[in-house]
């Protein structure tokens, strides 16, 4: 086992060596996703983050318990504990039981997830299959003085948590920072101090997602079911914590603040953070309205995209950055993204075909040291990538002749690659792009090209032609005004 793995630690803000609590078990809990709409490439990144650092812990010799929620209830429209549970609301909309909405939308995205080859959690729960440990830590907080309950819902107390504990220690928010800048909400008089949140919801008549409980029929808040479901399958202290950079607060901050509260200590030894995709400079987000999702990019059925994208492509993109850097989507980056993984792909094709001579003028050993030093800084992908295309170059030269390689060395970096891009970096063959719903798609934009120009010109029986023809084909043309889209039917 390498001894060697340094992760950057956001609670100390710094890079610290990896040492689990139980060697050689590791515990590592991520945020999964609110299940109420497509995944989008947004869900991508901590999705293939925490796949590596997965994959990479497993190649080490570790034995590693994955745990990645789903949050199907409790997570409200803002994070003042008021307005509608998403799920609750999208259900109203698409006139659906909001467990429906949660299984169409988990089903979306784990052929996703299959599709950007990440491997399945160990366990995978869900929110609503918890409620039981979640009344039971309420209570728990409750009893040592850390909850109050205010016409059928439960708050932790802040306040109370800071004169003995830390509040802030993630985040850095001051408490006397928050009680200077925070403002008092509409519904938010029952909370003694307006930045404490809530353990437990009473419902409103009109809820639907609702369990009993001492205090009121509600469902829990949105934080309480990860300290809940974390301590449940890795126990009161774990290893690593994950999720996306945007829940250092106030979720993460309010998990640290509960657990601790209800244990004696911190639950967490690492937390690990990834940070955002943004498109124009500003994050990609469902809330935001300018997310593309996974399923369009794959098939290219998007007005900024210019071509499809594989999922392959999607995933090596990910992993050229580090995961606690910006990536900002474009479709030169996308472009260039596609080309490098071709690039890596065909040399693995071209290694398979090498023959050997008895001289060789590569170092082995020095460049497999460098393949794991890059991933043991703080899972250092981009210098992995750079490291292999270095190899690339080798390959190629030992292909056309101007260098030679070794029976040895020649094994031992199939091997290489074999352990670093399939199982590490998890990338794959794919059928080229060129094929299938990808050709579909180049060809599509194509035809929303013609008819624009059609439609320009004041060519309208070409325009409604085209329209037509793709109608009976099982194809609908939607005028959007961000542009044209297009979608089959039965």
């Amino acid at each position: 086992m390498q001894n060697n793995l340094i992760l950057y630690n956001n609670l100390s803000k710094k890079k610290e060596s990896f040492e689990p609590l139980h060697s050689p078990f590791v515990g590592m809990y991520v945020c999964g996703p609110t299940v109420y709409s497509d995944a989008h490439l947004g869900h991508a990144r901590p999705a293939i983050t925490f796949d590596l650092l997965f994959r990479y812990l497993t190649h080490l010799g570790y034995k590693v318990r994955y745990v990645r929620n789903i949050t199907d209830v409790g997570h409200l429209e803002n994070d003042a504990d008021e307005g509608d549970d998403k799920i609750e609301k999208k259900a109203r909309l698409e006139h659906l039981e909001p467990m429906e909405v949660v299984q169409k939308y988990m089903n979306t995205f784990y052929r996703n997830m299959d599709q950007l080859n990440t491997l399945h959690p160990s366990i995978e729960p869900r929110a609503s299959g918890h409620i039981i440990e979640q009344i039971e830590l309420i209570k728990l907080l409750i009893d040592k003085g850390y909850g109050y309950v205010v016409n059928g819902s439960v708050y932790f107390d802040v306040d109370t948590y800071s004169m003995k504990y830390e509040y802030g220690i993630l985040s850095g928010r001051v408490l006397e920072e928050l009680q200077s800048n925070t403002r008092v909400l509409d519904g938010q008089e029952e909370k003694k101090n307006p930045f404490d949140f809530a353990l437990w919801k009473r419902a409103s008549a009109e809820h639907i997602m609702r369990w009993p409980s001492p205090w009121s029929d509600g469902f829990p808040g949105w934080h309480l079911e990860c300290s809940a479901m974390s301590c449940k399958y890795l126990g009161n202290e774990f290893d690593i914590h994950g999720g996306g950079m945007d829940l250092q607060f106030p979720h993460h901050e309010c998990e640290i603040a509960q657990s601790t509260a209800a244990n004696g200590k911190a639950p967490v030894k690492y937390w690990l953070h990834n940070n955002m995709i943004t498109i124009n400079g500003q994050k990609m987000a469902r809330s935001l309205g300018n997310f593309i999702t996974l399923d369009q990019l794959f098939s290219g059925n998007h007005p900024v995209l210019t071509q499809q994208y594989s999922p392959m492509t999607i995933r090596f993109f990910v992993l050229q950055a580090h995961y606690r850097s910006t990536v900002d989507f474009s479709n030169e980056a996308l472009l260039a993204s596609d080309k490098g993984l071709q690039k890596l792909m065909k040399a693995i094709e071209t290694l398979s075909r090498l023959k050997p001579s008895s001289e060789c003028n590569f170092d082995f050993e020095q460049f497999n040291q460098k393949c794991y030093e890059a991933l043991d800084d703080d899972l250092n992908s981009p210098i992995l990538i750079s490291y292999l295309f270095e190899a690339v170059k080798f390959i190629n030269s030992v292909a056309d002749g101007t260098s030679t390689i070794s029976e040895q060395v020649l094994e031992s970096l199939k091997q290489l690659f074999k352990t670093f891009v399939t199982d590490i970096l998890g990338l794959k063959e794919e059928a080229s792009v060129r094929g299938g719903e990808a050709l579909t798609g180049s060809l599509m934009n194509i035809i929303i090209d013609l008819r624009k120009s059609a439609r320009e010109s004041k060519d309208w029986p070409t325009s409604d032609k085209i329209r037509n023809y793709l109608k009976e084909a099982g194809i609908v043309l939607k005028d959007t005004k961000e542009g044209v889209e297009w979608e089959r039917i039965e």
